[in-house]
């Protein structure tokens, strides 16, 4: 815990230094450092990766220059040094002309935590402790004669405000910590850290408590809970699926994905498990549904043709939103395209109006411009809504393919929301799931590799649906969602714009039998 308050106090100081305005307004060329950060690496299973890490650090505000730092642990009584964090730190007065990385404070702390900066490319690649000596020095005769007033004035400024700013901000951490105790990681970084700042921000955990289970599902638990007076959502996730936990997030926080039709994100925490002698438990915090999910929503209810349309229309803008690459000159504001890649009725909820909202990335992959897909594997999802490419195991590895896997899945779920909507005619059947006529409610991928590959079957459209021309028009869209050839499936927009077609066009239409 000692160790953690140290290593929170220092990332704090570097956050607070590197905006320090002392620095003089000329052009400076980029530095080049070495890059490490013991919360991500300790986790990732590339070693080499994390202690090879390199970071190119651009110069500040106003052309401030950049250093090098790192932070480490010197323990005494096993005389070994643990890198804690390395990587650019920004205009600090004490950093220059240091060619060396050396803390050179008297006196080591309790916790054995050290700093140092240095001037140069790769200048923190070698660090150490090289305290002043308390001795003072006897000049000699040739001693150098003393600087002016004036120089002597500017080193006494420019050496003050760093050690004001630091005296500073140790108080301040004191304080927060007397008032909230054990501070904790707020957001854990990803495996992947060479994109990753100096230091990760750090929050108390939030005073949450669980109030019930709502769904169980392969990648944990969604618990109703109370954040003060609010009503949240907090997914739980086991240790063995901490990367779902981290890409989740790290989708969430993309620019743009504050979207009506996405849940809304509120934050990520790690929580040590009550159960004792278990590992850390992750948690996803979001937005509360009531209604929860549509698969559970159709279960208990039925729809009228405007309710289905406002559905619909809702979740087809949600999946457009998602697909949708967003360029920007900025690169903060710029929106990857993003497949789900595990679409089902499960991971639509439904907000107090019926409006959706897409959730649960845990599987979702992110298209960054030049990159390739890496070595993703294709054959992911739930088996029942997989396109017969995924089933065959043969994804062409692109944007567009994985896309197109999601709109395979989109056909599937407007049929659902058909066979629940009062608009045909004569009773409302119980709400099934796409192919349990066929596969029964726990299918094999052998079961869905016969129905949907070899046989080409595809969920029925009842002959009662003939009686509305909406649901007609929507048993179209649908076919060509789940076309077999993915190529010629319609996109997330196409299905929008034919949504809203149909829903205006066949508003208020009466039931009419239009059967043979």
């Amino acid at each position: 815990m000692e160790q953690q308050l140290w290593i929170w106090m220092w990332c704090s100081i570097v956050l607070l230094l590197t905006t320090c305005n002392c620095a003089s307004r000329k052009k400076y060329e980029e530095t080049k450092c070495h890059y490490y950060n013991h919360t991500a690496c300790d986790n990732s299973k590339n070693e080499k990766d994390c202690t090879s890490a390199i970071q190119n650090c651009k110069s500040g505000e106003n052309d401030k220059p950049s250093y090098c730092y790192a932070v480490w642990v010197n323990d005494t009584k096993t005389n070994k040094l643990e890198i804690k964090l390395k990587g650019c730190f920004l205009n600090n007065i004490e950093c220059q002309g240091q060619k060396q990385c050396k803390d050179k404070k008297e006196e080591m702390k309790p916790s054995g935590l050290m700093f140092c900066c240095c001037e140069g490319d790769f200048c923190n690649s070698e660090f150490m402790w090289d305290p002043i000596p308390t001795t003072p020095r006897i000049e000699t005769t040739s001693a150098k004669p003393l600087r002016d007033e004036n120089e002597l004035i500017h080193t006494v400024v420019f050496s003050t405000i760093p050690l004001v700013a630091v005296a500073s901000m140790f108080l301040f951490v004191y304080w927060v910590y007397k008032r909230r105790k054990i501070p904790q990681f707020s957001h854990v970084p990803s495996s992947d850290s060479s994109h990753l700042g100096n230091c990760s921000p750090i929050l108390s955990n939030r005073p949450i408590q669980l109030v019930e289970v709502k769904a169980r599902g392969r990648y944990g638990a969604v618990w109703k809970a109370l954040h003060k007076k609010d009503t949240v959502a907090v997914k739980i996730f086991p240790p063995q699926d901490k990367n779902s936990w981290l890409v989740e997030q790290d989708i969430y926080q993309l620019p743009h994905m504050q979207h009506d039709n996405m849940l809304s994100f509120i934050g990520a925490e790690k929580h040590a498990s009550v159960i004792e002698g278990a590992k850390n438990e992750y948690w996803l915090i979001t937005a509360y549904h009531d209604y929860g999910s549509l698969c559970d929503y159709l279960k208990s209810n039925i729809l009228t043709w405007d309710q289905l349309c406002h559905i619909a229309q809702s979740m087809a803008r949600g999946l457009m939103h998602l697909h949708e690459e967003i360029p920007s000159e900025r690169p903060d504001q710029y929106k990857p395209a993003i497949a789900h890649r595990d679409f089902k009725s499960n991971n639509v909820l439904l907000k107090h109006d019926l409006t959706a909202c897409i959730a649960d990335f845990g599987l979702a992959l992110v298209f960054q411009p030049g990159k390739s897909c890496g070595d993703t594997h294709g054959q992911v999802g739930t088996r029942r809504y997989m396109a017969p490419e995924v089933l065959e195991g043969a994804i062409n590895f692109s944007r567009d393919a994985f896309l197109r896997i999601d709109m395979y899945a989109c056909g599937l779920v407007l049929w659902e929301l058909a066979t629940r909507c009062t608009a045909q005619q004569g009773a409302i059947p119980d709400y099934r799931l796409p192919f349990e006529e066929e596969v029964g409610q726990h299918p094999s991928l052998e079961d869905m590799q016969e129905c949907v590959v070899h046989k080409k079957l595809r969920p029925i459209f009842k002959d009662s649906w003939k009686s509305h021309p909406g649901l007609i028009a929507l048993c179209d869209t649908m076919e060509e969602c789940w076309d077999h050839d993915a190529e010629a499936r319609l996109s997330a927009s196409c299905v929008m714009e034919r949504i809203t077609w149909q829903c205006r066009q066949y508003n208020g239409t009466a039931v009419t039998s239009l059967a043979p």
